[in-house]
């Protein structure tokens, strides 16, 4: 199913001063000139649980760079199936305008006959703002990582599917996926490809950089789909590579080879050393012959 938001009629004024009401914009502002955000999302996180996030901003309808974070605003999140409804949680929003709900991996949802859950965000508005709700319709799937050695060939291989009333697994088809690796700042891509018969599977390569230990953390993700969302899974494994960075030794005191400056004056003390008992020696022979003369004009 594709994604649906509704909103309420657009807010036309602000009644009072915000910070006079329950929560507040970051600055007074004519409503008017700033189109409301409700954008309701859903990640399926690798521990299997799910995190219900909103994002309540106003934009300014001239410079979109001019954007305040509705804080403070109290939002419900709903499963609903037919008539029936069930309060998942309420958060207020932070500074960002962020509300964030984590719902456990044993979550009991109602699920329509597809295999639907419809999870709806709602403000219930204020004398400020208006009432805005936003909904989406998603799928639970399942992913399962795996990084084995096939034939001695580093092989990750990744399974989806889905489970029906029964408990019964119904793999999924044509179903884009991606895999990463943890950097430093942020992850890396290192494949992508499609999930045919529920599974996926390629050859890992064997230059990737990890720690000083070799670990890596691998990432596979299915993101922005219009049934299933946002999901992932990660799994570690020593397959890394690790370049000790080898430095030329310079010359100190400590090392093995010391300056050159020491051998420069540790050169210059010698000879002048040997030097000077040259100088002696010669000296002492010459005393020695004048010696020898007088002697024998004597």
């Amino acid at each position: 199913m594709k994604r649906d938001l509704y909103k309420y009629p657009f807010i036309t004024s602000f009644v009072i001063v915000l910070l006079l009401s329950n929560f507040s914009l970051a600055q007074e502002n004519d409503v008017s000139n700033y189109r409301i955000g409700f954008n309701f999302n859903t990640v399926k996180q690798y521990d299997n649980s799910r995190l219900l996030e909103l994002n309540f901003i106003a934009t300014n309808k001239k410079d979109r760079k001019d954007k305040i974070p509705v804080n403070n605003a109290e939002i419900k999140f709903f499963n609903v199936l037919n008539d029936d409804k069930v309060l998942l949680g309420k958060v207020y929003t932070t500074n960002e305008g962020v509300a964030q709900l984590i719902l456990p991996e044993n979550q009991n949802y109602l699920i329509d006959d597809d295999g639907n859950i419809l999870l709806i965000a709602f403000f219930e508005g204020t004398n400020s703002l208006e009432a805005e709700t936003a909904e989406i319709s998603v799928k639970d799937l399942h992913l399962e990582l795996n990084l084995t050695e096939i034939d001695s060939v580093k092989t990750a291989l990744v399974s989806a599917f889905t489970m029906n009333k029964l408990g019964e697994k119904i793999p999924v088809e044509d179903l884009e996926i991606s895999f990463y690796v943890q950097a430093m700042l942020s992850k890396m891509k290192i494949e992508e490809g499609t999930i045919s018969d529920g599974s996926y599977e390629f050859k890992f390569p064997t230059d990737i950089p990890g720690d000083v230990n070799g670990n890596l953390i691998v990432y596979s993700m299915v993101v922005e789909h219009d049934e299933y969302w946002n999901v992932t899974q990660k799994e570690n494994a020593n397959w890394g590579v690790f370049h000790k960075q080898t430095m030329k030794e310079k010359n100190t005191l400590w090392s093995a080879v010391a300056p050159l400056w020491m051998y420069t004056v540790l050169t210059i003390m010698l000879v002048g050393v040997w030097a000077n008992y040259v100088y002696t020696i010669i000296n002492l022979i010459k005393i020695k012959k004048e010696g020898d003369e007088i002697k024998l004009k004597i």
